[in-house]
């Protein structure tokens, strides 16, 4: 499904991925993991058009994304959870919710689907996305990419800053996209969540690919851990 190759990318004159490659199948989940500043989210940013490439490979079923703008790439298939969670304030839940949907691939999602993923997002319909707490924002966020009807859900910083119990929420929530077949890119600091959630990990140092392996090698190899995961 997608296939990055030796991507290189940076902002102005300072370079931040050098050659950073992975694939992910249909259904695979597959997360990014490296410590802050390692290139995680600019490895996002470039496979949603955010950030030029400046050099290597990225295709999604075939087709490069190469200097596409971002509104093409999620017509493609690619439905983002940014970092920061970035919901429109002003608008109510539905409207965030509305905002975004496109009836593609099945037409699989929808306002009522959303709404029995995430019943907190159905009692909070009318509310502004301003009035919401952190992990609401996040049910949202996560709402309003899954409106897109997306091939692919990328999550960048998925449980960041979240109570625990809205953490579980969300990581069961996962686990029922997984269960569908819905294939995910998943960046997040909860290696144990990620470790039963995940079919592969690829880890990243310094805009380098360093380690890459499934759930099982990540849990018998602790030197993985202690060498690029741990601050």
């Amino acid at each position: 499904m997608l296939t990055v190759e030796n991507l290189q990318a940076g902002y102005g004159e300072t370079p931040v991925l050098f050659d950073v490659g992975f694939r992910i199948g249909p259904g695979e989940i597959v997360t990014l993991l490296g410590r802050n500043g390692m290139g995680k989210t600019t490895t996002i940013r470039a496979l949603m058009g955010l950030v030029r490439p400046t050099g290597g490979n990225l295709t999604f079923d075939g087709q490069s994304l190469a200097g596409l703008p971002s509104y093409r790439i999620a017509q493609l298939g690619l439905g983002l959870v940014p970092e920061g969670r970035q919901v429109f304030a002003t608008l109510t839940v539905r409207e965030n919710l509305v905002a975004t949907a496109a009836a593609r691939f099945g037409d699989r999602w929808t306002l009522e689907r959303v709404y029995d993923f995430f019943p907190r997002l159905a009692e909070r319909r009318g509310h502004l996305g301003s009035q919401l707490s952190g992990g609401e924002q996040q049910m949202l966020a996560i709402g309003r990419a899954l409106m897109t009807n997306p091939r692919l859900l990328i999550l960048d910083e998925a449980t960041e800053g979240l109570a625990p119990l809205i953490r579980s929420e969300i990581w069961r929530g996962l686990g029922r996209l997984k269960q569908e077949g819905q294939a995910i890119l998943l960046v997040d600091k909860h290696l144990d969540a990620m470790t039963r959630l995940a079919d592969r990990h690829v880890v990243l140092e310094k805009g380098h690919v360093v380690w890459c392996g499934s759930s099982t090698e990540l849990a018998a190899d602790q030197s993985v851990r202690q060498r690029w995961l741990q601050v």
